[in-house]
Order: C-alpha cells, then structure tokens, then sequence
C-alpha cells in the first residue's frame, strides 16, 4: 500500500484590529478567535486527527492559534517549527516550502493567511472554496511517498471544517 501524506492547513483564528500602534505580524487574537482556536483543536482531538509537526507563521495571531493546537493536542515544543515564508511570502513559497519537507514526516499542520493559505487550498481542492474562513481547517490526505509528489493528482480525501459549520 502507498504511502500517505496528511496536510492539515489552518488559517489563523480571528485576530483584533483595536490596536493602531501594533504593526501587523504582532497583532493578537480576538477572545472569540481564542475559543475557537481550542474548539477547533478539540474537535481534531476528539477525531483522534492529530498531526506530528505544526508550522506556523511567525506572525503573533497564526503562532498564538498554533501554540493551542499544540497545547490542545499535548504535543511538545520540539514539534512546533516557525516559518517565516508562511508570512506575506506567496503561496509559491509556501508551495515550495511543503514540497521540501522531510519524507518521513506524514502528517503536518500548517498555520498561516489569507489569501496565501486559501489560494493554496483551491489549488489542491476538488470541492470549490473561496475562502477559508478564519480557524478554517482543510485536510487533504495525498497517496504518495515524498511530499514532493503531492498534487490533486494524488488527492485521495478532503474535508473542510470551520468554528460556524453546521
């Protein structure tokens, strides 16, 4: 049987615009973003969906909503990796980046923004996304041996879940 890769990809929970003086890579999560940050978590943890590596953005809203996935899933902090082409880079950065992962790691979870991370959602996605809302989640499973080889091609599963889905 083929190997499996599993991409969860995970756009920031909300984040606040009160703070004018805050640049932008520092702005913080709203409390409903907090919450749903950890509802979203728990609900991967009670599916028993739960990644070995998480990477985020070093931006202080996508490392804040990584930081309790983390938590949530008991994971320590020699799996939580920053990376800062998950920032404001493009999703061919971002693209390259995940294609340049280690084969023997199968499940990754990345944390990142729009547009990149919803963009990157539609290239792989069979079902049409527009955006990914805000602690949105799209797992894709792909049936290959390098994440060097994943594509739609190799798409075997998606499924999208997000704090206000029914």
């Amino acid at each position: 049987m083929p190997l499996k890769k599993k991409l969860f990809i995970v756009r920031h929970a909300k984040s606040t615009w009160d703070y004018e003086s805050v640049s932008d890579i520092d702005r913080p999560l709203k409390l409903s973003g907090i919450q749903n940050a950890y509802e979203m978590a728990r609900r991967l943890k009670i599916s028993r969906n739960i990644p070995e590596y998480l990477i985020t953005s070093p931006a202080n809203r996508a490392l804040h909503t990584a930081n309790i996935f983390l938590n949530v899933f008991e994971l320590s902090y020699d799996k939580l990796k920053i990376e800062p082409q998950f920032y404001s880079q493009g999703t061919e950065e971002i693209f390259s980046f995940l294609k340049s992962m280690p084969s023997n790691w199968s499940r990754v979870m990345i944390f990142g923004h729009n547009p990149d991370f919803s963009e990157l959602a539609r290239y792989f996605a069979k079902q049409p996304i527009i955006e990914l809302p805000t602690c949105g989640i799209i797992i894709f499973t792909f049936e290959c041996k390098d994440w060097s080889d994943i594509s739609r091609k190799n798409l075997k599963t998606e499924s999208l879940d997000f704090p206000k889905k029914d």
